[in-house]
């Protein structure tokens, strides 16, 4: 059990890293949206929060805490294998429920040639599912954290794994760019927008 334990802990780690050192790289890459700060105050990882540029100055606090979070994981893997005598490997998958909210600890969003920076997670064009617009009315989780949002906002639902990815889009207009950006590069189309392929 301890190894197959250690063995799950290590491939989540090891995935968690990649995907990390893989976002920095394409952090240095042509941002193609959003292009002015006007396309950047339109969509929001938080509803009440404006994105900070997807760069290394404006997100060094987030990338700090992240690294900081996978190197103490890493340290906790290689003692946990030093130590023979260690049997509870059980208590260090609870260590890695931090992970589930980690992606809001970098705030951006942006599209570069070949997919999307959404938080501390790069994604590719083709892993991604579906795309869906939720509006924020009354009765969303959403409303009431921002007046810009109420009842003419939208959650994006960004499908392209085991839990859906989310992001605020505060108007109709924007709401049509992107939905643009997006077909001309994954072949989606309509309200909930199914890849070719996927749909039922």
């Amino acid at each position: 059990m301890k190894i197959v334990v250690g063995i799950v802990f290590f491939l989540i780690i090891a995935y968690h890293l990649v995907n990390f050192i893989q976002l920095l790289i394409k952090m240095k890459e042509k941002i193609i949206f959003p292009a002015n700060d006007t396309q950047a105050d339109a969509i929001r990882k938080h509803p009440d929060k404006i994105l900070d540029p997807p760069t290394y100055k404006r997100q060094r606090v987030g990338i700090i805490v992240y690294a900081f979070m996978l190197l103490f994981l890493i340290g906790v893997f290689f003692v946990g294998a030093y130590v023979q005598d260690f049997d509870n490997w059980a208590i260090f998958l609870f260590m890695l429920l931090p992970f589930s909210t980690s992606h809001d600890l970098l705030n951006m969003f942006a599209v570069v040639d070949d997919g999307l920076l959404v938080g501390s997670r790069f994604i590719p064009w083709n892993k991604i599912k579906s795309i869906q617009f939720k509006r924020i009315n009354v009765n969303h989780k959403f409303y009431g954290f921002s007046k810009e949002v109420n009842d003419s906002g939208y959650e994006m639902l960004i499908k392209a794994g085991f839990f859906p990815i989310s992001c605020i889009v505060i108007s109709n207009e924007m709401k049509g760019k992107i939905t643009k950006i997006l077909c001309e590069r994954v072949d989606i189309q309509g309200e909930e927008l199914p890849l070719r392929g996927t749909e039922k």
